[in-house]
């Protein structure tokens, strides 16, 4: 008999976050081997919800043999902070009575880190309820990120959030982290104390889909055309404009070579850091300074190859807390890599593994400085220099080889 799964997402399909991505993708190519139910909130990841998911209590709906159970939540303002916070307690409200009228037997519940500390809580309630054990996947360490950034509360609300977390994680029969720098983190949380059991699995790309292009294909030219980048030696930032990325002292730096006529700064995408990076951008008259909407799932493999050098960036503080998944896609095109992490980090590692890239110390702006005009005057020895991505890629990181590990860490668990 085929074991049955309940799983917690915020987002899923169809929503362009990463995360949600990486959850479709997995939870579709495992259901041949088990059947499994999404709880997720209806699709909201841009802040609007659609006039026909603000009807129903639920919305039941199916997708790549996935069963989708669909709560409704309010618009939100991302920059808006109350607004977010609403729109997050309406996802745990919901999804807790949609764990209740589900009712039924489910032999394994799984659960990740979105909304911060509330993913890992709605995971144990739904393991109490349907009486399963619980993998608990921490994609982003909170309340470590949040301190990072200072976006949420003082000291002791991040003190219940850490207690809260860590309850969590010791209620899970496994903790799943993208990055051996994340593990470290999870058993720092416990030093003294037995650590919950850990498995470290990467996150991945579509590779299948995104695959390398040359600056001529079709598709790829139409793309630099349509945003004027045609001619230009193209350093892009492709995903989450947000707060963990340190995007906001980074483009002061950028805004040094505005004279660089034949470079281009692409930003593709959105987040609530986007306005301040505008406002800076116009009234310094920075004209090779881009912003570029977000691309399409079908559409993101042109954007991708549009770039000569991608630029994967982390704030300090943030190693060990998070894993920028935007570093797999780049790597599936076989673009290099300007890295600006803290050494040691899960995708620092994965540079200097594959030679895909270059890395810098986040925070260390002379450095930044100084690489950009090494890349820049050097470009094409740099480009050459440094594809490498794809090997490694299809070597050890491949959606195929991470699905594979989740299959068989399930496996274990239900048997």
């Amino acid at each position: 008999m085929r074991k049955r799964i309940l799983a917690y997402s915020i987002y899923y399909y169809p929503e362009i976050a990463s995360v949600a991505q990486i959850y479709t993708e997995l939870f579709e190519a495992l259901s041949d081997d088990f059947d499994i139910t999404v709880i997720c909130a209806v699709p909201c990841y841009t802040g609007e919800v659609s006039p026909k998911y603000r009807e129903k209590r639920f919305y039941d709906e199916e997708h790549g043999g996935v069963r989708i159970i669909r709560v409704p939540v309010r618009s939100f303002s991302k920059t808006d902070k109350k607004s977010r916070i609403l729109n997050i307690l309406d996802f745990w409200r919901g999804a807790r009575q949609a764990t209740r009228q589900l009712g039924g037997d489910f032999d394994l519940v799984f659960t990740y880190s979105q909304p911060p500390i509330l993913g890992g809580m709605l995971g144990v309630y739904g393991a109490k309820k349907v009486q399963a054990p619980l993998i608990y996947s921490i994609q982003d360490f909170n309340p470590e990120q949040t301190m990072v950034v200072g976006y949420a509360g003082g000291s002791l609300i991040h003190k219940i959030m850490m207690m809260l977390d860590k309850r969590s994680c010791r209620k899970s029969s496994c903790v799943i982290v993208p990055g051996r720098d994340l593990a470290e983190t999870l058993k720092q949380r416990f030093v003294g104390k037995d650590a919950p059991h850990c498995e470290v699995i990467n996150n991945w790309t579509d590779d299948k889909t995104i695959v390398p292009l040359s600056k001529d294909h079709p598709q790829v030219l139409a793309f630099r055309k349509q945003y004027g980048l045609d001619g230009k030696f193209v350093i892009m930032y492709s995903g989450n404009i947000g707060l963990y990325y340190d995007l906001e002292s980074l483009v002061l730096v950028m805004g040094e070579f505005k004279d660089e006529e034949d470079v281009v700064f692409a930003f593709v995408g959105n987040g609530v850091m986007k306005a301040l990076l505008e406002v800076y951008v116009e009234k310094n008259r920075l004209r090779n300074v881009l912003f570029i909407p977000y691309q399409s799932k079908e559409e993101l493999v042109y954007s991708l190859n549009a770039a000569d050098v991608h630029l994967v960036t982390n704030a300090k503080g943030i190693k060990g807390v998070s894993c920028p998944s935007k570093a797999y896609g780049v790597m599936a095109t076989d673009v290099p890599m300007l890295a600006v992490l803290e050494e040691g980090s899960e995708v620092w590692c994965l540079v200097e593994e594959s030679g895909c890239g270059i890395c810098v110390h986040t925070g260390n702006y002379d450095e930044f400085r100084s690489v950009l005009h090494r890349v820049i005057d050097e470009r094409q020895k740099f480009v050459e220099a440094h594809r490498g991505g794809r090997s490694y890629l299809d070597t050890y990181l491949t959606c195929e080889l991470a699905v594979g590990k989740y299959k068989m860490l399930f496996n274990e668990i239900v048997q």
